[in-house]
């Protein structure tokens, strides 16, 4: 009964996307119905569940049930069952996705979650203010942000194709490290937005200001598990959805730019989108096709690699201008950028460099919203044997000389010494 159990967990997960959706109250399924029914018409198979309930876990006999996990509850004070910020770390270490909403009075659980992937939320009570991009319904305090989306990150990957239309955004600010080159800025906060609380007088210079400041971040880990994190839970809602734009300046937009980076940016955390994988590598001499035992130095070799990338649930050729490949001896003697052709197969020819050794064939390929491609193939180069090299150099030439020179005086002074005769000196005798 148990190796059933067992079985049946593990094909649930290789069958599809399993979403496990935590809630504040039950009553978030109305408030974002747009949002997971967008997941649950993308193939996923969406659990949503209260963030305390005590039978929570995310794991069951040593294999995780949920390959993606979103909290949309700020105000959870613990988390029920086996769930607890460690294994939600745990589970992203262990490939899993993430995608966290806050809010401004989000629980300090929330606040350490998000540290603990390189985000940080403002203080408890601060909310994003900006006097120049607000929405026409804000309530006076100019919280109801409508962010530019010229502050979204430029890759059509994670966000979908930028256009005018301003973003609604009712929540806290987001400060993260910017040397730390795993974490993106997905949705950056107009340069006139500070963050503070709006029912108390400013005292303080904002820790959050301008640009600097973040409304939402992710973070791809070195293992490509994605987490999301965003200081409004109202910007996956509904209502920001569907609601209409009018700034300050008097424009005017029908429908707010929430749905399509939402919906964007939901298939990228989750991996529906921005996924790359290496299919087969190939390396031979050049107009042979398997490769030998071990290379010699000064060959002329030919590298192959196909690359496809996950398009609307298919594998499909990858196209890229900026594939490169490295020849390495613990640096790199040969870097290379590859050509593709439709099958998605680069390839490049080069010459083997004139020092023996062990050396990889590495491609490493970071791009912002793809997965990170990795791919090393070692190999041995080892020097001329004795029959392979030249038999007469041209630079060696003075030196042939000088030896057959050498030949001829020893010939010559042998000859001399062997055949000459002095005449016998004569006595006084005679």
């Amino acid at each position: 009964m148990l190796r059933l159990a067992v079985f049946v967990v593990c094909l649930a997960s290789a069958l599809g996307f399993n979403t496990l959706v935590l809630v504040d109250t039950l009553a978030t399924r109305e408030t974002h119905s747009i949002f997971l029914k967008s997941l649950q018409e993308r193939g996923h198979e969406v659990s949503v569940k209260a963030a305390d309930d005590p039978s929570l876990q995310l794991s069951r006999y040593g294999e995780y049930i949920y390959q993606n996990l979103v909290i949309l509850a700020p105000g959870v004070e613990e988390f029920g069952g086996a769930l607890s910020v460690e294994t939600i770390v745990e589970f992203v270490d262990g490939g899993g996705n993430v995608l966290v909403a806050g809010s401004r009075d989000a629980a300090d659980l929330i606040r350490e979650l998000v540290t603990e992937v390189g985000v940080e939320m403002d203080e408890e009570g601060a909310a994003v203010i900006d006097h120049l991009h607000y929405d026409a319904n804000d309530d006076g305090q100019h919280t109801l942000i409508a962010a530019p989306s010229s502050g979204l990150i430029e890759s059509e990957v994670m966000v979908g194709p930028r256009d005018a239309v301003p973003l609604l955004y009712r929540g806290t600010g987001l400060i993260t490290d910017a040397d730390n080159p795993l974490v993106l800025p997905v949705l950056r906060a107009p340069s006139t937005a500070y963050c503070y609380n709006p029912t108390q007088s400013i005292s303080d210079y904002p820790h959050a200001t301008g640009q600097n400041m973040l409304l939402v971040a992710a973070l791809q880990a070195r293992n490509n598990a994605r987490v999301v994190v965003s200081g409004s839970l109202e910007f996956f809602s509904d209502a920001f959805i569907m609601a209409s734009v009018q700034t300050p300046q008097g424009a005017f937009y029908e429908r707010s730019g929430n749905g399509k980076v939402v919906e964007a940016l939901s298939q990228w955390v989750f991996k529906e989108e921005g996924v790359l994988r290496v299919v087969s590598v190939q390396h031979h001499l050049q107009g042979e096709k398997e490769p030998p035992v071990a290379y010699t130095i000064k060959q002329d070799v030919e590298y192959k690699i196909k690359v496809e990338r996950l398009v609307d649930g298919v594998w499909k050729p990858f196209m890229s201008n900026d594939l490169q490949v490295e020849f390495v001896r613990i640096d790199p003697f040969i870097r290379l950028i590859m050509t593709p052709n439709k099958d998605g197969v680069f390839s490049v020819t080069f010459k083997v460099p004139d020092v023996y050794g062990v050396y990889q064939f590495k491609v490493e390929y970071n791009r912002v919203g793809f997965t990170r491609l990795f791919s090393t193939t070692q190999v041995s180069v080892r020097p001329f044997t004795h029959v392979e090299y030249e038999r007469f150099i041209e630079c060696a030439y003075p030196y042939y000389a000088s030896a057959f020179s050498m030949m001829v005086g020893v010939f010559l002074f042998s000859m001399v010494f062997l055949h000459h005769k002095e005449s016998p000196h004569k006595t006084k005798a005679e």
